[in-house]
């Protein structure tokens, strides 16, 4: 199964004093304003890339997490997962050098190591962890709620 996942970004003006808008084909982000204030200013009228990475990659690992739970005979009773990417200065340009991940989660009738195992697995497997396979640090720390 292949699909592809759609966004589109409109661009007026200069990288500094120029606007964008980010939507995607869901309507989850409409039009949705961005620039360099909210992206380097933490300006929080506006959304910027690295926002919306972390929110992706918070999403797909919570849901691999599900899924391998679901696998061992688990089942989550709740799941909250927070994402930090940071954007860091790298010669004239920028690079993300580093993703944490924070995971809680409750989940009966399992014991720390499994959960532990469980969650270091979903991480390595998580389509989105693949594909950001170069940023230098990407942690998780899973934290299981009793």
């Amino acid at each position: 199964m292949a699909a592809d996942k759609r966004a589109s970004v409109h661009w007026e003006g200069a990288g500094k004093t120029g606007k964008g808008q980010i939507s995607t084909e869901t309507g989850a982000l409409k039009n949705y304003p961005y620039g360099f204030k909210s992206r380097f200013e933490n300006d929080v009228t506006g959304t910027n890339p690295e926002e919306i990475l972390g929110a992706a990659h918070a999403g797909c690992l919570t849901m691999a997490f599900a899924f391998a739970l679901e696998g061992a005979g688990f089942t989550a009773t709740s799941i909250d997962t927070r994402a930090a990417v940071r954007l860091a200065q790298d010669g004239p340009g920028f690079k993300i050098d580093r993703i944490q991940l924070e995971l809680e989660a409750s989940v009966p009738g399992i014991d720390e190591a499994k959960f532990q195992e469980l969650a270091a697995g979903a991480k390595a497997g998580c389509p989105l962890s693949k594909a950001l396979a170069s940023v230098p640090e990407i942690t998780l720390k899973a934290t299981l709620k009793t």
